[in-house]
């Protein structure tokens, strides 16, 4: 049996720009994706903080240190400059796996650059599960 969890997450992150004939796809500046552990044409979901809309597409590196956070073909008209976004990819883990399993995550500023980036920790407690980032 396999169990599917969050592989990482980049959250908040701001579109800087959007391409309606590229492609498709979701451009990432490279030392963001690396960061979180992304590889190029990896699988994503997207979730727009500003209208709600979710899809998914796959990662294309942009240029490193530039914040660049680019929706393009068809994902163009799913969000706008300026929107933020949690971009989110996943993985299969065996059960054992995933008990000592722990999610890369970014957080990003309005300019995209980054807050913070942890291994997010989720304790268990008697009824309700709480999300910790490593070291608060």
């Amino acid at each position: 049996m396999q169990i599917t969890l969050l592989k990482s997450k980049i959250h908040r992150a701001a579109v800087t720009g959007a391409s309606l004939h590229y492609e498709g796809s979701l451009t990432v500046s490279a030392d963001i994706a690396e960061m979180v552990g992304l590889l190029p044409y990896e699988k994503i979901l997207v979730g727009n903080l500003q209208n709600g809309e979710r899809f998914e597409t796959y990662v294309i590196y942009g240029k490193a240190g530039m914040g660049l956070i680019e929706l393009n073909g068809a994902t163009a008209r799913l969000g706008a400059i300026g929107d933020r976004l949690t971009i989110m990819n996943f993985a299969q883990f065996t059960p054992e796996e995933a008990k000592t399993h722990h999610p890369q995550v970014a957080v990003l500023d309005a300019q995209n650059k980054v807050v913070r980036c942890e291994q997010a920790k989720t304790k268990v407690g008697r009824s309700e599960r709480e999300l910790t980032i490593a070291g608060e």
